[in-house]
């Protein structure tokens, strides 16, 4: 299998100072990996050479020919008192059609909300709108840099669940940088974990137990993870037919917009 995103020998630098060295990584179709690591590690900068916005200073990037992006950001600061539907937004600055709209809405968790003004939407709301955004090209693979940075633990949880849905019905890759480890790892299948370099990776349980991760992130992430635990009775050997059970659903609540 051909992968989507593959990096040899990355190395990216800003100032004449390494950011990230011997960065060999790759993300194949339909799999979710997460990217964790404290600030000033390296993740950003990492998604930002994979979509092609900087250029390592050695190593190369590779991606799949046609390869197809749909990017989530942190946050996009809009006017709550601008009049614009979630509709309208989506058709800026290139009108799609209502079908096409429609079907990201819907993968997205936003079925009735077209005509609703974007001021009016809550925090995990604008987020799945920015999702559908990302979802109108049919994208191969989705790329999310900390989308779930001004929610709170279940929004972040809920908002994730979105996330692994649309995997599944569109069976788009997904790579995310987390600021919140144990509610992301609920969903994912591999997790990378730098600081300046791939420290470890593996599957979640594998990545929790490692030293490396342990020493960065302390024990009492361990913790939390126990709630949001995802049982592994699969192998991880990229077939991506996977099955998922998750313990201990994470309450539906969303973070109300601020």
């Amino acid at each position: 299998m051909t992968p989507l995103i593959e990096t040899q020998n990355l190395r990216l630098a800003y100032g004449g100072r390494t950011v990230l060295h011997d960065v060999n990584i790759k993300i194949d179709r339909g799999e979710i990996v997460t990217i964790v690591g404290p600030n000033g590690s390296g993740k950003s900068s990492l998604l930002r050479a994979l979509i092609g916005a900087i250029r390592p200073l050695e190593g190369t990037v590779k991606r799949a020919e046609g390869l197809r992006i749909g990017y989530v950001p942190q946050s996009l600061a809009i006017d709550a008192t601008l009049p614009l539907t979630v509709s309208r937004f989506l058709n800026l600055p290139v009108r799609v059609s209502d079908e096409v709209a429609a079907a990201a809405l819907a993968d997205a968790g936003l079925a009735d909300l077209g005509q609703r003004q974007l001021g009016a939407l809550s925090g995990g709301q604008f987020q799945r709108v920015l999702l559908a955004r990302a979802l109108l090209q049919q994208p191969d693979i989705l790329i999310l840099d900390e989308a779930t940075q001004g929610l709170d633990q279940p929004g972040s949880a809920k908002f994730y669940q979105q996330i692994d849905a649309v995997r599944r019905t569109r069976g788009c890759a997904v790579l995310m940088v987390s600021h919140d480890l144990h509610v992301v790892m609920a969903a994912s299948d591999r997790v990378l974990c730098l600081n300046g370099h791939v420290c470890c990776e593996g599957t979640p349980q594998v990545v929790a137990d490692a030293p490396e991760y342990r020493a960065l992130f302390g024990t009492g992430t361990q913790g939390a993870l126990a709630l949001y635990r995802h049982e592994h009775d699969h192998s991880h050997s990229h077939d991506h037919d996977h099955k998922h059970d998750h313990d201990h659903e994470p309450h539906k609540h969303e973070e109300p917009a601020a």
